[in-house]
């Protein structure tokens, strides 16, 4: 079978599985999207163990925290919304905003995330009352075989078309080109050449960007906790998200104390010019960083770049002096390696975050550890990025969380910054047409033309 028939098949079988699905009432398409969402959540370990043995990439606990956590809190901000017919009057305006479904939408999968990155894909998209065909990464293609498969035993269950959610078995580049093509919406999570594919393939698209999160510290933040928060953010899933935390950049007061609370924490500091040459020449080898080191233990990336460190290790902290293009290890480096700055004055810590986010990862996003409100929206209104948390965990809650106004995605929006149409986390509301039907507002005063230009 020639490769555009394998995916006209799957868009088939989308469309008219869409079709009926389409008919369903409100209470209707959340029974289904709280059932796919909870068979990967009480399922989270075995598919977890199978992404690490498949994949070679992340830890076990962390990708079982991130299958359950993304799922739960996916559907906690999914329950109770309308999302089918009339989602909203807007009576002030004379407005009521309708809902109306795509159709089938591909979503390209990471191999850091087989699990997660499918089922909040597959839980936004159904609830707009849409189909969807995911395209797995061929490194971790059994792990989303067998997810789809969960939630795909689900529909069965509650008797609702099972080709709502389909998997392409035999994933290569040019069956999700293909099926990017002739989808009605593409979702793109992955590397920056999925997503430039993503928008080259003439339907509209959802991608991602680079991450290179940076986080600042004030001189009147809690320094145990931001160093907590950092280095926990930073060893998450040994490295592999985009929202881990890249650089840490404190008060030049604090720097040495900084570095010895991280190695409180099973971080090893490397310093000499020595060390940190060999770990700058083996991460980015020709400048690309080195795919041996992707998500694999500190300790591991450590032998990699010819240093001996403690078995114990978490995570190697490198101390740098230079940012942006003239630093590459300033860049995204998706292990448990992370920089070390240190600033006099707060502006000149705003400066290296906007440099090394300028270099790489604009658009994405930033961990700001401040009180001070002056600060903390100085910074928000000079980094381009869409982004901002305050005093949290960067890796886990950027991509949403309950106690964030985020909402949970698997895909990350950086706007025109990142070559993206989105500078937001990825929902359902952006996976459904909206029809606006526009009354006549009774008593609206019109305005005379002088009226409108007066100053």
């Amino acid at each position: 079978m020639e490769a555009r028939e394998y995916v006209q098949a799957f868009v088939d079988r989308g469309h008219a599985a869409q079709q009926i699905f389409e008919k369903y009432t409100q209470e209707q398409v959340d029974t289904v999207v709280r059932a796919i969402g909870k068979v990967i959540y009480d399922n989270a370990e075995e598919l977890a163990r199978m992404a690490v043995e498949e994949s070679g990439m992340g830890k076990y606990e962390d990708k079982i925290a991130k299958n359950r956590n993304k799922t739960r809190n996916c559907w906690y901000k999914l329950k109770g919304v309308k999302s089918r017919g009339i989602i909203n009057y807007i009576e002030e305006e004379g407005l009521v905003e309708i809902a109306k479904p795509i159709g089938v939408i591909a979503a390209l999968c990471p191999t850091t995330n087989p699990t997660m990155t499918p089922a909040q894909n597959a839980m936004i998209a159904l609830k707009g009352g849409n189909a969807i065909i995911v395209c797995p990464h061929p490194r971790s293609k059994d792990t989303t075989i067998k997810s789809v498969a969960y939630m795909r035993s689900e529909l069965e269950r509650l008797g609702a078309p099972v080709d709502l959610i389909q998997v392409v078995d035999n994933p290569t580049m040019e069956i999700s080109g293909l099926a990017m093509a002739m989808c009605d919406t593409c979702v793109a999570t992955g590397g920056p050449g999925v997503v430039k594919a993503a928008y080259s393939s003439g339907r509209p698209a959802f991608g991602v960007g680079a991450g290179n999160i940076q986080a600042l510290i004030d001189r009147d933040a809690d320094l145990d906790a931001a160093v907590s928060m950092i280095v926990k953010g930073r060893c998450n899933d040994n490295g592999v998200l985009c929202t881990c935390e890249q650089s840490a950049i404190c008060p030049s007061e604090w720097y040495d104390e900084m570095v010895e609370k991280m190695k409180k924490l099973g971080v090893y500091y490397v310093e000499s010019d020595e060390d940190v040459a060999k770990v700058r020449e083996n991460l980015f080898p020709g400048g690309v960083i080195n795919k041996k080191a992707i998500g694999r233990p500190a300790t591991e990336i450590a032998a990699l770049c010819g240093l001996t460190v403690p078995e114990d290790t978490k995570m190697l902290l490198v101390r740098v002096e230079k940012y942006g293009e003239d630093e590459i290890l300033a860049k995204e480096k998706l292990c448990v390696v992370q920089c070390a700055y240190k600033y006099d004055t707060w502006e000149e810590g705003v400066e290296i975050a906007y440099q090394n986010i300028m270099n790489e990862g604009t658009g994405h996003s930033m961990a700001i550890h401040s009180n001070n409100k002056a600060h903390i929206e100085y910074v928000a209104v000079k980094i381009p990025v869409s982004r901002f948390v305050v005093n949290q965990v960067g890796s886990s809650g950027i991509g949403g969380a309950l106690d964030n106004g985020l909402l949970p995605t698997a895909t990350l929006g950086t706007g025109s910054w990142g070559g993206n149409s989105l500078s937001g986390n990825l929902w359902w509301n952006h996976l459904v047409n909206i029809s606006r039907l526009a009354y006549i507002i009774p008593g609206k005063k019109v305005p005379t033309d002088e009226e409108i230009w007066a100053d």
